[in-house]
């Protein structure tokens, strides 16, 4: 075996691969505008035509007091965690049909990752962490 693969092995052993690709939460903050006619995040969100996104990750799905979510929606069983928001997000009404998210969906793996990175720095409050 050549030395490069060697070491390129020893390397690749080292860094474990994540299930899910890391984003750019700078990038994924200027992702969010196409979600802001619609949502807020933030330590001031409030519910709009969609919900706020403080604390997304590991919520129950129609679960923030206060929105009327679609019975879709609320009746899903969904538990938001990072999986089953990549699936949504990249197309809402195959995800949850009957959903009364019109957003046609993000389509770029990177868009959904930065999107996903931007996200998580929020948590129930609207604090970032």
């Amino acid at each position: 075996m050549a030395p490069w693969t060697v070491i390129a092995s020893l390397i690749l052993a080292a860094c474990p691969l994540s299930a899910e690709a890391a984003g750019d939460p700078a990038a994924g903050e200027k992702i969010f505008l196409k979600c802001r006619a619609c949502h807020q995040i933030g330590e001031t969100a409030k519910n709009a035509v969609g919900p706020k996104l403080n604390g997304l990750f590991g919520r129950p799905a129609g679960s923030i007091e206060g929105y009327s979510y679609s019975p879709a929606n609320k009746n899903s069983g969904i538990t938001w965690d990072e999986a089953t928001f990549r699936d949504y997000i990249r197309a809402p009404q195959a995800k949850v049909p009957g959903t009364k998210m019109v957003f046609p969906g993000l389509k770029s793996d990177q868009e959904i990752d930065d999107a996903v990175a931007f996200l998580k720095q929020f948590d129930a409050d609207g604090k970032k962490k």
